[in-house]
């Protein structure tokens, strides 16, 4: 090759950088010298230097083709340089325009960079080829005048045989004219398997099978191609060869015109696809292998799968895989698919040991063990007759490991010849005992899953049963809760009954101790005063003195006075009863501002609370407004000011009380509080200080209904509760949260 385009210079005259570049980096590789002009003048400039091929762009060239063509080729001085047009926008017109202008070929844009440079050698080829034939004939003819000779077949092989030797593929020259092969390199004896002579003598017609895999016949297949390519096209095609023995071959074949005068020549080149097709089988078939142990495919099926597509991989070999027991001793035969089956049984249960034939080996030593002639090997002493049986001489096999080194079983190759294995037997090895080794790992996986999943099942079973005897134990327990909640919800009725009667009971006990004093003392004094004044009555008759006269006026007007003192007493006991059943049907609900309110309240305690000295304060927003019942809430306040001016101070002067509210974030509650700093509440009286008649100040007047009446109001009417909160010598403070908008009456 070298030889032949040895400094041979080709110019590229373009502006399509990006259509050139992969070309230009082709012609390197076969040591061809390039320029590259963005112009026909710089092109001119470039092709003065000599050039031995030219390729033109023809958006370049524009519609004047043929002189473009002339002006590049003067340049040079060789009017005979081959020139290659090529064209973004390809036409007929245009094809036309380049054949007149003398383009040796018209290639369309975009284009296969490994096409053109092999149209490049070739015009080359034939071009110095044609050098040689025309100054043979530019020499001084003898006597006798004899015209120039076309170009000799076997002048052209001696030039275009230096190329065929350097292709990477099978290459054939092909006469159309004559339907004879007149060429080819030393791949294309390798690929068809038949020495040059036989391949010379026997033409296309034997080197593809009567038929293509889709039915048609090779020869018109053939036929339709090189008339495309008698067209000036480059026919690129897939097609099944075949090889002497009769094999199939898959072919990639590119069939390209050679430009020489009065001949239909067609270079033909090969490349046989089967490694791409074998790998691309693999890959594919590795992937759908990958799927079905991905989808839990069952086991068998799937190493059937693998067999199969490893024996696709190779001529003549028959696949196997044994499975090694749980106890590490015995083997099973698991799948051959293209082995006896009678042959496969005869090896089950084997125990696995030194000398147990190749895969018994290989699983014993956990190394792989190659037998290339099974008759004369010792490990196959044991079972040479059974292998002779079935005519199988030759056994490959390799223990198959799972991730953490455990033997799994074994993948075996078998041959019905004596054979070693080559790189891609061993590729084929690592390959399959790869994928087997995931494929039984997944099973040994789902194997044990399985038995976990039914050990759960046990336990989920028996975790259910004592669920549903607990359920059916709290269900009993439930029923006798409900039973005791029953009867507790009776006796907490009744209990409430009692507490009801009960203080129903204190209550009228306490009202009749708190009347009977004064009713009593009325009484003692209307039944004196009666007394006296039958006396008075009976004296009038024999006489009244004056002195018994007034004597009786003083004790009327004194028994007056305790009977008044005695009523009103009672009239106001009368009053604070009243006050413990709060009627809110009959309270005024309105909408007030708080502040504003509890002024008007303070104004009528000002006089009491000037004469105990005590000063009253409030800290209430200007803003805080209520839709309540003022009149209840305002005895509230009353009840606990007095509360305060009674038991706070005990006649201490400088004492303080202050009334503050604010609402909460929501405005749905005000908090309303009465704060003093007198004597407090005892932690021992403080929990009693709500109950009825109760007063720490018996015997002075107070009632012990105050408290009482302020929680019932507080807690009925307005909706709300109240809090007490003391320290003995640090004061109270009563809190009370109100509801913003008081609740309707219960029979509103």
């Amino acid at each position: 090759m070298s030889s032949l385009a040895d400094r041979a210079k080709v110019l590229l005259v373009s502006n399509a950088t990006n259509d050139v570049r992969e070309l230009l980096y082709v012609l390197d590789r076969h040591n061809l010298g390039t320029g590259v002009a963005g112009d026909i003048d710089e092109g001119v400039q470039l092709a003065a230097h000599g050039t031995d091929l030219i390729l033109l762009d023809a958006a370049l060239a524009g519609t004047n083709i043929g002189a473009t063509c002339m002006r590049l080729r003067n340049a040079g001085g060789r009017h005979g340089v081959p020139l290659l047009l090529m064209s973004a926008t390809p036409s007929a017109e245009e094809q036309g325009r380049s054949v007149g202008a003398g383009a040796s070929d018209y290639i369309k844009m975009p284009f296969n960079a490994r096409d053109v440079a092999e149209k490049i050698l070739m015009e080359l080829a034939l071009y110095k080829a044609d050098a040689k034939e025309n100054t043979k004939a530019a020499a001084p003819p003898p006597a006798a005048a004899v015209p120039p000779r076309p170009l000799h077949p076997q002048t052209l092989e001696v030039n275009y045989h230096s190329i065929l030797a350097g292709s990477p593929d099978a290459v054939l020259l092909f006469d159309i004219d004559n339907e004879v092969l007149i060429d080819s390199n030393h791949l294309a004896e390798e690929l068809f398997g038949l020495p040059q002579a036989a391949l010379l003598q026997g033409g296309l017609v034997p080197l593809f099978p009567q038929k293509q895999a889709d039915g048609q016949p090779s020869m018109q297949l053939l036929q339709q191609k090189l008339d495309a390519t008698l067209q000036g096209r480059i026919a690129a095609f897939r097609a099944t060869c075949r090889h002497r023995d009769n094999h199939p071959i898959e072919c990639e074949i590119r069939l390209m015109r050679l430009a020489v005068p009065g001949r239909q020549l067609v270079h033909t080149r090969v490349a046989d696809l089967t490694e791409r097709n074998l790998a691309e089988a693999l890959r594919a078939g590795q992937n759908t292998l990958l799927e079905m142990v991905a989808k839990g495919a069952p086991l068998i099926p799937t190493l059937d799968r693998l067999l199969l597509l490893i024996e696709g991989q190779s001529r003549g070999v028959y696949c196997s895989i044994m499975l090694l027991d749980d106890d590490g001793r015995h083997m099973h035969s698991a799948s051959g698919p293209s082995l006896p089956p009678e042959y496969m049984a005869l090896l089950e249960g084997a125990e696995i040991g030194p000398g147990v034939g190749s895969c018994g080996t290989a699983m014993f030593r956990r190394e792989a063990v190659v037998v290339s002639d099974i008759m004369h090997d010792p490990l196959w002493a044991p079972y040479r007759e059974l292998a002779a049986q079935f005519g199988l001489r030759a056994c490959w096999s390799r223990p198959i490991f799972s991730q953490d080194g455990v033997v799994l079983g074994s993948f075996a190759m078998y041959y019905r010849e004596v054979r070693s294995p080559n790189a891609q037997d061993l590729s084929l090895i690592d390959a399959a005992t790869d994928m087997a080794g995931i494929a039984i790992s997944r099973m040994r996986h789902e194997r044990e899953l399985q038995r976990h999943r039914t050990h759960l099942e046990d336990l989920v079973a028996e975790r259910t049963a004592a669920l549903t005897l607990a359920k059916e134990q709290s269900e009993q327990a439930n029923r006798e809760l409900a039973a005791a909640l029953e009867n507790l919800s009776i006796t907490q009725a009744e209990l409430v009954r009692r507490d009801k009667l009960a203080a129903l009971g204190a209550l009228v006990a306490g009202i009749a101790h708190e009347l009977n004093t004064p009713i009593g003392n009325s009484l003692v004094v209307a039944t004196t005063m009666a007394e006296n004044t039958r006396n008075i009555q009976a004296g009038l008759q024999d006489g009244l003195r004056r002195s018994e006269l007034d004597t009786y006026l003083a004790q009327a007007g004194e028994a007056d006075a305790i009977m008044l003192r005695n009523l009103q007493r009672a009239a106001d006991l009368v009053s604070s009863f009243k006050q413990i059943a709060v009627d809110r049907t009959r309270s005024q609900r309105r909408h007030f501002q708080l502040r504003q309110f509890i002024a008007e309240q303070m104004v009528p305690m000002s006089a009491q609370l000037k004469e105990a000295r005590v000063s009253l304060a409030q800290d209430v927003p200007d803003d805080l407004a209520m839709d309540s019942y003022p009149g209840p809430l305002g005895q509230v306040l009353a009840n606990l000011l007095e509360n305060c001016l009674r038991h706070a101070f005990d006649g201490r002067s400088g004492g303080a009380i202050i009334i503050a509210a604010h609402g909460s974030d929501d405005g749905q509650t005000v908090t309303v509080s009465v704060s003093d700093n007198g004597t407090g509440i005892s932690a021992h009286d403080l929990p009693h200080i709500y109950d009825p008649f109760f007063t720490t100040t018996l015997g002075s007047g107070s009632s012990g209904l105050g408290l009482h009446v302020a929680h019932n109001i507080v807690t009925g009417v307005l909706g709300g509760h109240i809090d007490a909160a003391s320290d003995a010598g640090g004061g109270t403070t009563f809190t009370m949260q109100l509801p913003a908008v008081a609740p309707q009456p219960a029979d509103s």
